[in-house]
């Protein structure tokens, strides 16, 4: 019997699923389906797609069990995993000269010090991954399971400065590699993150260029400013784009969407909103984002989140709602477009008073601005003798996934203990921004 990876473990068999029926149990192990190992997640995934099923399982006492199995083509077995990739993540081989997490500071939880680039976490949760650590079997592995759509860091089409940038001998062949996965229907976003007098300018023409030559199979290409925080030292040396190159770097991007958007029918290639406010430039419209393929990257939030407050603040029932007075926390780059919405939801709402609190990133540096890395310390620190009134609403991107933690360890419950405020977090999305906003019984949709 070929043994399994811990991660083979059932963590938890779902209620009135295939497998409850069978009798499979929390403990148990998945060994094979149709007589193949199990090495991860994508070969699982591929694998259950067949209508007959046989399935080795081997049970906490030791106990192998096989199980015969007819189900619909699209139909679960209603397992979960220990591991949600069943095998180890990889982990990035890459020194990139902007890593964000080269930059974090000592003594934070182990996780976030973990560089993963694993082409099933792109393809299961999106992250980014950079290709540089992948052989040419599992290039074949994701074009035979058909992984797709998968994110991928780019960053440049120059193979000497892709080398240079992310520290790796092995990094100038991406575009080989695109063109292996685009030829084998592969779809694909791409990330450049860019640095000024590096990868920008002529060098970023011609990487829009040469990648806007795989669409449609690469579907978009988002640009994004690097972040600089305040743990550099002994790393190589960047700064932050100033006013004038951001504005630049917008003109140049707008002239590549209007010759794209005429040759073959989409803008592809697309800025972060960080961008807009370091130009102090007006966003472009929702429409211009065209479904928004980019949102895990900042490209269109603000666009999109004003939007939906626009279409559901007609749905309030202003008869019913109260007065309150209540505040709103948010990071630096966000702040005047939170405040100049919030003024129009007061405007609206006539009874509703917000407080915009834009809340400096002490923790990482000042020029770090996004709202998803402002610790609860510095909420604490900023917030701590104001009147917020009768809640503070806070985003979820601030906190980690499904836990009421921030980046440093504090608690939302820390919050309402320091800050004497009932702390309720909104989803990044304008509707539930105006649920939390006012009592959810006063809309009606």
């Amino acid at each position: 019997m070929q043994e399994a990876g811990r991660g083979n473990f059932i963590c938890e068999v779902m209620e009135h699923s295939i497998a409850a029926k069978l009798g499979i149990k929390e403990g148990d192990k998945l060994l094979k389906i149709n007589n193949q190992s199990i090495e991860d997640i994508i070969e699982y995934m591929y694998l259950l797609a067949e209508e007959e099923l046989e399935i080795q399982i081997e049970k906490e006492d030791g106990s192998l069990k096989v199980y015969r199995i007819k189900k619909e083509y699209d139909e679960d077995l209603g397992i979960v995993f220990e591991n949600p990739i069943i095998d180890e993540a990889k982990s990035c081989q890459n020194k990139c000269i902007f890593c964000f997490i080269d930059q974090l500071p000592k003594n934070m939880r182990k996780t976030l010090y973990f560089k993963d680039d694993d082409s099933r976490l792109s393809f299961l949760q999106g992250n980014f991954i950079t290709l540089t650590n992948m052989s040419d079997e599992d290039i074949e592995k994701i074009i035979r399971y058909r992984i797709s759509p998968i994110n991928i860091s780019i960053h440049t089409t120059d193979p000497d400065l892709r080398k240079r940038m992310l520290n790796n001998k092995t990094a100038g062949n991406i575009l080989d590699r695109l063109e292996r996965l685009a030829d084998a229907g592969i779809r694909m976003n791409g990330q450049v993150v860019l640095c000024p007098e590096i990868n920008d300018g002529r060098n970023l023409d011609k990487t829009i260029e040469d990648l806007s030559l795989l669409y449609p199979q690469m579907e978009s290409i988002a640009i994004v400013p690097v972040g600089i925080t305040g743990f550099r030292e002994n790393l190589y040396p960047l700064r932050c784009f100033d006013t004038e190159e951001a504005r630049n770097v917008i003109d140049q991007v707008g002239k590549w969407q209007k010759k794209l958007l005429s040759d073959k029918g989409s803008r592809f290639v697309f800025l972060s909103d960080e961008f807009y406010v370091m130009a102090k430039l007006e966003i472009p419209a929702f429409e211009e984002y065209e479904g928004f393929p980019q949102l895990e990257n900042g490209v269109g939030l603000m666009a999109k989140f004003y939007r939906e407050v626009q279409d559901y603040l007609p749905f309030v029932k202003k008869q019913n709602v109260k007065e309150q007075n209540l505040s709103v926390v948010t990071g630096s780059s966000a702040g005047d477009f939170m405040k100049k919405l919030c003024q129009e939801i007061e405007a609206h709402l006539k009874l509703i008073h917000i407080q915009v609190c834009v809340v400096p990133n002490r923790f990482f540096g000042e020029t770090i601005t996004v709202s998803g890395l402002i610790t609860g310390s510095d909420i604490i620190e900023a917030l701590q003798y104001m009147s917020l009134g009768e809640k503070l609403i806070l985003p979820e991107s601030m906190l980690k996934s499904g836990e009421n933690i921030f980046l440093d360890d504090k608690s939302t419950d820390d919050l309402e203990q320091m800050l004497q405020v009932p702390v309720i977090v909104s989803a990044v999305n304008g509707r539930d921004f105006l649920r939390k906003i006012i009592d959810e019984r006063n809309m009606e949709v």
